[in-house]
């Protein structure tokens, strides 16, 4: 197994961090070590936030058109587009997802955002209003100054595109604090930068933990925008953080998404998109549909069918092409999962399938766990109000479609929703009463760069994605021309 070594990316050189030491992430699969990374501290943090800072006020950066930087970001995307292979290998050696899940959708859709967003730049603009009076009156929308971004592990690229591309796009300078167990996608997305002259300082990587490194970034008073994607306890810390500097954020956290199957609907066409939901990236989604709504008169019916396509789902290595279904990020998740399996038990759950690692030499050593459905689960239940962040689905029935909309609410999370029916009305009606930031009819977790994602409650602050993440890197600021004579006389 290959093993790459990174250091810090600074002011567009790599560096060591300045204790000298350094920390591994392995593969999944097998626990081997596939990186060797710098492990920064707030020392290294501090560097990188002023070479960001200078990037943004003195350097190249603040002195490029929005058109300059537009064709900028679509050389990243076609950057990215040239090393798909590798960049999809290293995705999947970090995460253990699927290498068809790699190069089929997580690199690809990397490519599509930075796209997007380099089509974008040139067309953030200001408005003009119409006020009383011999004025004129309009806004302009400034980038707000160096970005710290915070990155998950489970679409590790993915999700860092989500901030990154409109962040330059916006004219902001970033300093990027990937996860620890998946951060080489988003250190080789450095080399693309300096390959294609995106201008030093403006894209920095710092690696390390986040309970030092990603403290230190938040806390940082050169830093003015700081954006999360990560679980809710993490997000109530960095609001608490920000808040000392009255910081700029946007949090994308967890969610227990409800995926509503009504008796009406293509069955087959909801069973498979119920899978999908659920069991895409092993279960390892923020929106994941981890709550399957099901109406009663087709509870057996359905069931019969999920779980028999749920044991048809191939499990392997991930770095095999026909594998559908890889392991879990770490130790750590498994054990997690396993937690959660067995308090769903405990509390009176049907386990219809899944619920043990697989058995077998070639599961041996990674962090496996079968594709896993409970039935006759309670609103209550653990299972049914916790993110678990795995391959865990949780059935409830419903009588009616008030039912329905009932226990689709009643959960802090309100990140997603699926909604399955064939009557147009009741599908509108639906999706109208669900408390949540994104809500998919007769599909499930499409998410294209053009459409704004985020969630209400405690999913989270702010929307990413399509022209609405802008307002999260922009200052919008109101000028005001007085176009008459003689002035203010309200004195004299």
């Amino acid at each position: 197994m290959e093993k790459r070594k990174y250091g810090l990316f600074i002011g567009g050189d790599w560096v060591e961090a300045e204790s000298g030491e350094t920390f591994f992430s392995a593969f999944p699969a097998t626990g081997e070590v596939v990186a060797e990374l710098a492990k920064a501290g707030k020392a290294d943090v501090d560097k990188a936030v002023k070479a960001a800072r200078a990037a943004f006020e003195e350097g190249k950066w603040p002195k490029l058109s929005a058109t300059e930087r537009g064709r900028l970001l679509r050389k990243v995307a076609q950057g990215i587009q040239d090393r798909l292979e590798e960049f999809a290998r290293l995705e999947t050696l970090d995460t253990g997802k699927p290498i068809r899940d790699s190069l089929r959708i997580d690199i690809p859709m990397v490519v599509d955002v930075f796209d997007y967003y380099g089509g974008l730049a040139d067309k953030i603009m200001g408005e003009t209003i119409p006020v009383p009076g011999n004025f004129l009156d309009f806004t302009l929308r400034e980038p707000v100054g160096v970005a710290g971004l915070i990155v998950p592990w489970n679409y590790p690229l993915f999700l860092a595109s989500w901030k990154i591309a409109p962040a330059l796009a916006a004219g902001c300078t970033v300093v990027v604090k990937p996860a620890s167990l998946t951060p080489q996608t988003v250190l080789e997305l450095a080399n693309v930068m300096n390959e294609v002259g995106v201008p030093p300082g403006v894209y920095n990587v710092i690696t390390g933990p986040g309970s030092e490194v990603g403290a230190a970034l938040v806390e940082h008073p050169g830093v003015d925008k700081v954006a999360l994607t990560g679980e809710t306890q993490t997000g109530k810390l960095v609001m608490e953080m920000a808040s000392k500097g009255v910081k700029n954020i946007s949090l994308e956290l967890g969610g227990k998404s409800p995926n509503i199957v009504f008796e009406d609907a293509s069955m087959d066409e909801a069973v498979r998109g119920a899978l999908f939901g659920i069991f895409m990236n092993q279960g390892e989604v923020c929106c994941a549909g981890s709550r399957l709504l099901l109406q009663e008169s087709i509870k057996e019916e359905f069931l019969g069918k999920l779980v028999e396509m749920a044991r048809g789902i191939r499990l392997g290595h991930p770095l095999e092409r026909e594998t559908q279904f890889g392991p879990l990020v770490s130790q750590e998740q498994l054990e997690k999962v396993e937690g959660y399996v067995e308090s769903g038990l405990e509390e009176g759950a049907q386990l219809l399938t899944g619920g043990k690692r697989p058995q077998g030499e070639a599961f041996s050593k990674g962090f496996y766990y079968e594709p896993t459905v409970f039935s006759e689960v309670k609103p209550h239940m653990k299972i049914a109000q916790e993110e678990i962040f795995g391959p865990v689905l949780s059935v409830i029935t419903f009588k009616d479609e008030k039912e329905a909309i009932s226990i689709a609410n009643d959960t802090i999370y309100g990140l997603a929703a699926g909604i399955w029916t064939r009557d147009v009305k009741r599908a509108f009606r639906v999706a109208k009463a669900i408390k949540a930031g994104n809500i998919w009819i007769n599909t499930y977790n499409m998410l294209p760069p053009q459409a704004p994602f985020g969630g209400y409650k405690m999913s989270g602050i702010g929307r990413e994605l399509g022209i609405h993440v802008i307002s999260l890197y922009t200052e919008v600021k109101n000028i005001m021309v007085y176009l008459g004579k003689g002035g203010v006389k309200w004195f004299g």
